[in-house]
């Protein structure tokens, strides 16, 4: 059996130098387009790249081949959502449930506090379900379908929603995220919530600040007549009523009950199936061909698996109108299993290990050991391609370390969450960033300049780190650095 060499620090960052001038290239010829096959092309040529130095290395294909498989079973649940979430998209638009939403928003935002609403809703929705990935596929979709009838820019939109959702997935008891921040550094889970309070709340607090000026100078502008002209393109298609809010309100509660993802998001596309039935029989029958039972049938099964579009008296509305379906996932599918497959062979060869030992070796002080942290796990979101990789690995690297500087576990648990959770959104191919795109229908390249509260998290940690403020030592619970 060939003996298998460590990687040094240059040969391992050969396929992420590969990877970051491929993209630049791709992104230079492509735009925003990368994402429809490039870029994941460009993960996959990585991919190779990264294997053939791991053969060199003493690696076999077939030891490479089962890292990229394993990494690939990681992300199988964020698979599976992401199908059922083109389903429950369908269910939603041909039910009437988000024209309704549209509908009824326009009465209650104006173009001047829509991006500082949009945040604060996500956010109050996210806290309650613990799922940045459910309030934007649920009232995020909403919120860009309002945003855009008003003339807002859709990165602002996405943006804003994503700022909010992503606060109330670090903030909530009940995700994912901020049960393994803390298990893996080794702290409670409130401890760690109350500790993530003080760079959190400056952090949102900027970025509501940030949307409400944004509001007063986003170039918006439609008359009262034009939004009723738009609501009445709605009612001339959809049935609207306020019974249709019945599902997405036992969508929210059912999460909160702390029921699964996926058994919550397959319950409200059947539904959603079910309200279109009683309340847009036509526009079922319409895409299933007939009005009897097998054309309602047909018509059920499109808007959960394929097309829909829907013509109004007002192209910009009937853009808005569309759905995917299950098929309208597969793009993003594409994308997160290339960027597992590039993750797996990187951590299979160890060159991510040897990266991260690199920067390691570099700590010099308390500033520098979380500005280390950050940039740790902001590398494993951009190159694993994964928030929870992004949060494990780097937590089990600085675990010892933040110990023998003498910091509670709370200070290594927030900066995983300053950096780790917010910032994998950010990235095209990340699993996050892929499903966002997915869902709110706009590239990370779009959006991510606008989420603020995603770039300012982590400044906010390391800025905390530097200047010793609210820096808790493993010697007492009151004692700051100074």
């Amino acid at each position: 059996m060939t003996e298998k060499r460590a990687p040094g620090l240059i040969v391992a960052l050969i396929p992420v130098i590969f990877l970051i001038l491929s993209l630049s290239v791709s992104v230079s010829i492509f735009g925003d387009d990368g994402p429809s096959g490039s870029n994941q092309i460009i993960l996959m040529l990585s991919a190779a790249v990264t294997a053939i130095i791991g053969v060199r290395l003493g690696y076999t294909w077939s030891e490479i081949q089962d890292g990229m498989v394993k990494s690939i079973n990681t992300a199988m649940p964020s698979i599976l959502i992401l199908f059922v979430i083109g389903a429950l998209s369908g269910s939603w638009m041909i039910s009437g449930i988000v024209p309704a939403m549209i509908y009824y928003g326009l009465d209650l935002l104006n173009p001047g506090i829509f991006l500082f609403a949009a945040c604060l809703v996500c956010a109050i929705v996210s806290v309650a379900t613990g799922s940045s990935w459910t309030t934007a596929a649920t009232v995020g979709i909403a919120l860009m379908g309002i945003g855009k009838t008003l003339g807002i820019h859709e990165g602002a939109i996405a943006g804003a929603i994503i700022s909010g959702a992503y606060f109330g997935d670090k903030m909530s008891p009940l995700s994912d995220t901020t049960n393994l921040a803390p298990a893996v550094a080794g702290t409670d889970l409130f401890t760690h919530i109350r500790y993530m309070t003080i760079t959190t709340f400056p952090s949102i607090s900027i970025a509501l600040i940030i949307f409400l000026v944004m509001g007063f100078y986003n170039g918006a502008d439609q008359s009262a007549g034009q939004i009723q002209l738009m609501q009445q393109a709605l009612t001339d298609k959809f049935h609207i009523s306020g019974w249709l809010f019945i599902v997405p309100v036992l969508v929210v509660i059912m999460i909160a009950r702390r029921i699964p993802a996926l058994p919550v998001l397959v319950a409200g596309s059947l539904l959603g199936i079910v309200f279109a039935i009683i309340y847009q029989r036509d526009l079922v029958a319409e895409a299933g061909g007939s009005n009897d039972w097998a054309g309602l049938f047909a018509g059920s099964m499109i808007s959960l698996y394929g097309d829909l579009s829907f013509e109004t008296s007002m192209p910009v509305v009937s853009d808005l109108l569309g759905s995917g379906g299950m098929a309208g996932m597969l793009g993003t599918i594409w994308l997160i299993l290339s960027a597992m497959i590039f993750g797996g062979a990187m951590e299979k060869t160890h060159m991510l290990q040897v990266i991260a030992q690199a920067i390691i070796n570099r700590v010099k002080s308390i500033g520098g050991l979380f500005a280390s942290t950050v940039g740790t796990c902001i590398f494993f979101n951009i190159t694993a391609s994964d928030q929870y990789l992004a949060i494990v690995v780097p937590g089990r690297m600085y675990h010892k370390i933040f110990e023998e500087k003498g910091l509670a576990p709370e200070n290594l648990s927030r900066t995983l969450e300053d950096s780790g959770t917010v910032t994998s959104v950010l990235v095209p191919w990340n699993t996050c960033g892929a499903y966002h795109m997915g869902v709110l229908g706009v590239s990370p390249f779009v959006f991510a300049p606008y989420c603020f509260f995603n770039i300012l998290s982590p400044l906010m940690t390391i800025f905390f780190g530097i200047i010793g403020y609210k820096i808790k030592r493993l010697t007492t619970s009151t004692t700051d650095v100074s």
